[in-house]
């Protein structure tokens, strides 16, 4: 059902989507899916939850011995491809939060699920020694949720930008963040 939800969330808009959408796609009554959802809200939400983009998640997962910034610097260099279908069910969710309350309140769980758990690995790889432990987690965690959400509006089908090009902005914005670059740009010894 999530599944369902998610393509069809991804592909009509929340708005464009009717609770009977998401059970035809899924081949369920509109009963089979409320005795699971109570409103087309929390269905947006459970397959946001379900199936919206995590590859930095499942990246730490499988490399977990792997930097943080090799870490970042891979997502990021992602980021410039084409969006998965998956990408704009979180476009969609911030829309109808903006539009409707129903949507907010669990949109900004959702937003504060994932920016704590980005925070939460910032500091991981500051008590590593990894990035710059002065840098505010919150705020590191907020730029990288605002460049997923960015690169998944702005797609090359928009605006492109050469892969050398991307990569060498990323490696010098990984890079402001370690603790080294931090004492050469402060000119102090790191």
């Amino acid at each position: 059902m999530l599944r369902a939800a998610a393509d069809v969330f991804a592909g009509r808009g929340y708005e464009g989507t009717r609770v009977s959408d998401i059970a035809d796609a899924a081949g369920v009554s509109n009963g089979a899916l409320y005795a699971y959802f109570t409103s087309k809200a929390e269905l947006l939400v459970g397959a946001l939850r379900a199936h919206g983009r995590r590859q930095l998640a499942d990246l730490v997962a499988a490399e977990p011995a792997r930097s943080i910034p090799d870490l970042l610097l891979e997502t990021g260099r992602s980021l410039r491809g084409r969006p998965e279908a998956d990408a704009f069910l979180v476009i969609e969710a911030l829309v109808a939060a903006r539009r409707d309350e129903d949507v907010a309140g669990p949109m900004r769980d959702y937003v504060r699920e994932r920016a704590g758990w980005l925070a939460a690995l910032v500091g991981e790889a500051q008590s590593r020694g990894e990035l710059d432990p002065a840098l505010p987690r919150r705020a590191v965690a907020h730029l990288c949720l605002s460049l997923a959400v960015g690169a998944a509006l702005v797609s090359p089908d928009v605006h492109d930008v050469d892969d050398d090009e991307w990569t060498d902005v990323l490696v010098r914005l990984v890079a402001a963040f370690t603790p080294a670059h931090t004492g050469e740009q402060m000119g102090t010894d790191a």
